[in-house]
């Protein structure tokens, strides 16, 4: 091969590298070892890890541990979806682009929005673009962000928000919700919107009415953001908002450490123009028969950089798809189920903690799938040494919540699960 490219030797391949900065010594590496080496090494590395295969986890925290039906791995698995690029030829990627265009829909139904785009690159980033398109929309640069927001949502918001010609106006919420009396100072001439996490980092149910009547009148959009998506199934949607973000996750993908997973995007069709990425469209050919293509993709990768609204271009498509699937398995009566299946292990489990010596709820609020519990300091400590993994730590995040935990739970919580963690949680107690 070096002869053929008229090379003398391998050191002619780096000869426009002065030879002052080469290095001069072997590399540590070790020599070849045989594959079976390779697997065993590797396994080794990789059972270092604690995956949820081999624990009762109790953390949710913005990533849940719901079911994916096998049949979800099996369709996006196939070329078709799982190889394709991003289809732009429309004659040649129509089972894409249907795929993406039934995710829309979905995404509207469960949203009560008119309209949702194809995916976003994920749930933080998607509510920083909906912040983009709020100033966008209203002409004001100001986001009311209540600190019952995702923590982690937040910073992403103040690393966009230094770039993006918006700035944020923090809100310290009392009881652990949002309340029109919380932010009503904050409210100005250029207040473009306010955030609301639903169910929010707490986990405690917010009402989008009152957060609405608070801003009537004063041209203040609501940013409706949902992290855990399958309260969808039991909760009723935002229609109150201008625009409903979220993370796709809790729809047919699993955590696999962090990623990677999806954000949604959806809002009335009013706005449609102002809103990032891309949409699939339904249309017709000359013949008439139905078929669909990508449409309003105002991004600066297609049209004038000064004329788009997001020069985002990530959308993760296979894991938006992988939605799709996961939801039309399911149909509305199983997504009910799985909500829930998911609120009633949260309320079991929280009575249960309750009702022990030394713990008790830090809110008495309504809420979904996750609660805030007061704890012994060593309680996490202890559950990992049993086989689980417990709630956060929400001095994480809250240093005046130290020793406080987020507990959740879906529908993969069994009795004997939740029973064998307040076994463990009345020794603690002793």
């Amino acid at each position: 091969m070096l002869s053929f490219i008229g090379a003398k030797d391998s050191n002619d391949l780096f000869k426009d590298i002065p030879e002052d900065v080469r290095f001069k010594r072997d590399l540590k590496i070790l020599g070849g070892v045989s594959e079976i080496e390779v697997m065993k090494h590797l396994s080794n590395l990789a059972g270092k890890n604690l995956s949820l295969d081999r624990t009762i986890s109790f953390l949710g925290a913005g990533m849940y541990n719901h079911y994916v039906p096998a049949a979800v791995e099996e369709i996006v698995g196939r070329s078709e979806f799982y190889t394709s690029y991003t289809p732009y030829q429309a004659e040649a990627s129509q089972g894409v682009l249907q795929a993406l265009y039934e995710y829309q829909t979905m995404i509207c139904d469960l949203t009560g929005m008119e309209v949702a785009n194809a995916s976003m690159y994920d749930g933080s980033s998607a509510l920083a673009e909906a912040c983009i398109m709020a100033r966008n929309i209203t002409g004001k640069k100001s986001i009311i962000v209540p600190d019952v927001l995702h923590p982690e949502y937040r910073e992403v918001l103040r690393t966009y928000a230094r770039m993006c010609g918006f700035n944020l106006s923090m809100v310290k919420c009392e009881g652990g919700s949002l309340s029109s009396t919380d932010f009503k100072d904050n409210i100005t001439d250029d207040t473009a919107a306010v955030i609301v996490q639903n169910p929010n980092f707490f986990g405690i149910i917010e009402d989008y009415k009152k957060i609405k009547d608070a801003t009537a009148g004063k041209n203040i959009l609501t940013i409706a953001c949902i992290i855990e998506a399958t309260s969808l199934g039991l909760l009723r949607p935002p229609q109150e908002a201008e625009i409903v973000v979220g993370e796709g996750q809790s729809f047919g993908n699993h955590i696999s450490f962090g990623g990677p997973h999806f954000g949604f995007m959806a809002t009335k069709y009013e706005h449609v123009r102002k809103m990032p990425g891309r949409l699939v469209g339904a249309t017709f050919d000359s013949d008439g028969r139905r078929g669909f293509v990508l449409t309003l993709q105002a991004r600066e990768q297609h049209i004038r950089r000064e004329k788009a609204a997001s020069n985002i271009c990530t959308s993760e498509a296979l894991n938006a798809i992988s939605a799709a699937v996961y939801l039309s398995l399911l149909g509305p009566k199983g997504l009910r189920k799985v909500a829930e299946n998911s609120h009633r292990n949260a309320c079991y489990l929280a009575k249960k903690l309750a009702a022990i010596k030394g713990f008790h709820r830090v809110h008495e609020s309504a809420f979904y799938n996750e609660f805030a519990m007061k704890t012994p300091h060593d309680l996490g400590k202890k559950l990992v040494g049993k086989g689980i993994v417990g709630g956060l730590d929400l001095g994480t995040y809250y240093p005046d919540l130290k020793y406080n935990q987020l507990f959740c739970t879906t529908e993969v919580h069994s009795k004997e699960d939740l029973d064998y963690l307040v076994e463990i949680a009345k020794e603690a107690a002793k």
